[in-house]
């Protein structure tokens, strides 16, 4: 399965290498390049070349420093809820655009930041302009960090979010039948494992996953490499190693890995609801999405995967005024539209 992923890879940087002109050493999209000439210009602008131990918390303090401004334009209540599991804490989380009475699709959504940054706070002013676009209730999930918390704490903190949600759909005018599981990045990879997880308890059923650059492999970057170009920017290999080292408890890439904590580790995809992946084709993530979509598609599971050549991990965001984003953004908003609806 792996040979089949790499063969798709190649194929993708084979097009990429075609299509853009010598001396693009990053791969980057045509309209990106005259925009970002090198790695250090990136994090320069970020604030980061890699994440480790030595700027975590910094960089954790920069993110808890900025502005909580949500829209006015839809409701925002945020939630303390008791955890399924026993002796773990309550579990924060934003409800948005929920109205009693209404049946709304609903979307729960895990936030990105490598599972060792990043709150559901910062995602909320985006979540609401997603609930007013599809006329649907959010409820965004304040999972616990590593290294404080290992998995699968943060698993039993999104597994409490979804069957709150599921359990009080009435209440929040939400149609119990139409929940869909997001995330970006390592909120990818927490949809991803939440899906696998709900599946396994047979308890809440889940219509669809949306997985935006998903991080589902701890091997990336540790014991399986990368070609040179690809990971480059924003989230690295050194970045990878330390966040997956930190959920697990133990150094990316061993041999063996605590069930259910890595979905590509997952033998058995069988039964998992539909899955919408997109990735670009620089990103540090793309083997693994490649071959995560491979074998859903494997397993019967009915998935669409996009690959947008000369993107790097969020640049989307980045380079928000550039068609190729734009195309990236359009194609989100296709999967949710039709995860709601469908």
């Amino acid at each position: 399965m792996r040979q089949v992923a790499k063969v798709l890879t190649l194929a993708a940087a084979f097009i990429c290498a075609a299509a853009f002109a010598d001396g693009n050493p990053l791969k980057l999209h045509p309209e990106i390049q005259p925009l970002l000439k090198s790695q250090q210009q990136l994090a320069e602008q970020i604030g980061f070349l890699h994440i480790t131990a030595d700027n975590l918390y910094q960089l954790r303090a920069k993110d808890a420093a900025k502005p909580y401004k949500p829209k006015t334009t839809s409701t925002v209540k945020l939630e303390h809820i008791p955890s399924v599991t026993q002796g773990d804490p309550d579990v924060a989380v934003y409800v948005i655009n929920a109205k009693a009475g209404a049946n709304k699709p609903a979307i729960l959504y895990m936030h990105g930041g490598g599972y060792i940054l990043g709150s559901a706070r910062d995602s909320v002013v985006g979540m609401q302009k997603l609930a007013e676009k599809h006329d649907c209730t959010v409820v965004t999930v304040d999972y616990r960090l590593a290294p404080e918390t290992a998995f699968p704490g943060s698993l039993h903190d999104n597994y409490t979010a979804l069957t709150w949600l599921y359990n009080n759909a009435e209440k929040l005018g939400v149609d119990k039948n139409r929940i869909v599981i997001m995330g970006a990045s390592a909120g990818g990879g927490h949809a991803a494992m939440l899906a696998i997880y709900a599946r396994d308890k047979g308890e809440v059923p889940v219509k669809h996953q949306i997985l935006i650059y998903p991080m589902l492999d701890d091997r990336t970057g540790s014991s399986q490499q990368v070609p040179e170009w690809i990971g480059k920017l924003l989230w690295t290999p050194t970045s990878n190693q330390f966040g997956w080292s930190s959920l697990l408890g133990q150094p990316a890439g061993l041999k063996r890995v605590p069930y259910g904590s890595v979905p590509a580790r997952v033998a058995n995809l069988n039964d998992l609801p539909p899955a919408f992946i997109i990735v670009g084709s620089i990103d540090l993530f793309i083997d693994e999405n490649i071959e995560y979509a491979q074998r859903l598609t494997n397993a019967g599971v009915a998935t669409e995967l996009v690959l947008l050549p000369g993107m790097y991990h969020a640049a989307e965001h980045i380079h928000r005024e550039t068609k190729i984003a734009q195309r990236f953004h359009d194609a989100v908003d296709a999967a949710v539209a039709g995860a709601l609806r469908d």
